[in-house]
């Protein structure tokens, strides 16, 4: 299938004042699934014997084949060397057939200081690149997926340009891609029969062209894998329920994870962790070896909030795009560099305002 010659460098120009501008926040919803499914992977980890084999199974499906991947040498290791990884979110439902990455992250990790960082990029965001085409940054994995050349692995080929245009973007080499869709989040909730959570208003909203049909009843309930979905989804309604704000979504997305985390450490919960671990295979693909994928586990097993450092990048919106602002990009860039030399970067005390104030 043929696609669009690349348009022409486009030179920068600034949305015009008389236009209303609005800061556009990346989908909390999405960076929270990001968190989520790392969350799973690392608490499978810990475990030993047959849940250790189950996990070996998963990775197997996870991580990139065996045969293609180079041994790792000592000093390239997760426990020495600082790595970077991109983490793109697909929207995929085969209702609609969309590849689309509403999510696009970039995370660098430093085991000399055990900290992290995370820049999100607004999924409307014209990256804005010489050489590539004007288009929405969420459209750029989808276009390269249909580029590749017959018999090749479009998914490796699409990662691999990925990981070359953030590179480009951000001024560091970014070693590693994965991709997870929204199915991932369901399918783990169905692996461990459900969750209890509270559920704090009614919440009605339908959509024909993908299938969405949210139903929930405010109160205590056990919610299925659609269910959780549509509840920390749920924004809008057009049947005459409350809408929500991105605050109650946050809350809800804190509540079930707290939930999934609570039923994963029962004894029920973990009879059913190599279910979990299938989920998880199904719905990720990386090109992370899987000897690497172990020894990040090693190195970060122990990491916490206040080792993380969350950077969303801000800017205007110009329709079609997301105009970034310049210093919050250069802070970014400056970030994730930081993060990546040897020593890494002191973190601040947890009581620290700021601190707390970048976890947001």
């Amino acid at each position: 299938m043929s696609t669009p010659a690349p348009l022409p460098p486009r030179t920068r120009t600034k949305p015009q004042a008389t236009k209303k501008k609005t800061k556009r926040r990346p989908r909390r919803f999405l960076v929270f699934l990001f968190s989520f499914l790392i969350v799973v992977i690392v608490a499978l980890a810990v475990y030993v014997g047959d849940l250790w084999r189950d996990t070996n199974a998963a990775l197997e499906d996870i991580a990139l084949p065996a045969g293609s991947a180079k041994p790792i040498a000592s000093e390239d290791r997760a426990q020495v060397k600082p790595l970077s990884m991109l983490l793109l979110g697909t929207d995929y439902r085969k209702e609609t057939g969309s590849m689309n990455t509403d999510v696009v992250m970039v995370i660098a990790m430093n085991p000399n200081s055990n900290t992290a960082t995370v820049v999100s990029i607004p999924r409307d965001t014209n990256p804005e690149l010489e050489g590539y085409r004007t288009q929405k940054i969420n459209a750029f994995y989808a276009g390269f997926h249909r580029k590749a050349k017959e018999g090749e692995d479009a998914d490796a080929y699409a990662r691999s340009k990925m990981r070359e245009m953030m590179s480009e973007f951000f001024g560091i080499p970014v070693d590693y891609a994965a991709v997870v869709n929204f199915q991932g989040f369901s399918d783990v909730i169905n692996a461990l029969g459900g969750v209890k959570v509270y559920v704090d208003q009614d919440m009605r909203y339908t959509d024909s062209a993908d299938g969405t049909d949210i139903n929930l009843k405010k109160g205590d309930q056990k919610l299925d894998g659609k269910e959780a979905l549509d509840f920390v989804r749920y924004r809008k309604s057009n049947h005459g329920t409350a809408a929500s704000s991105d605050f109650d979504r946050n809350d809800r997305q804190s509540r079930v994870l707290a939930a999934i985390i609570d039923k994963m450490k029962s004894v029920g919960g973990a009879t059913k962790l190599g279910n979990v671990i299938g989920a998880v295979g199904d719905n990720m693909r990386t090109d992370i070896p899987k000897d690497q994928i172990i020894n990040m586990l090693k190195a970060y097993y122990d990491i916490n909030k206040e080792q993380v450092r969350f950077i969303p990048l801000e800017g205007v919106w110009d329709s079609p795009y997301v105009y970034l602002n310049d210093e919050k990009l250069e802070e970014a860039k400056q970030a994730l560099a930081e993060e990546l030399t040897t020593e890494g970067r002191k973190v601040q005390a947890a009581a620290s305002p700021s601190a707390s104030d970048s976890k947001e």
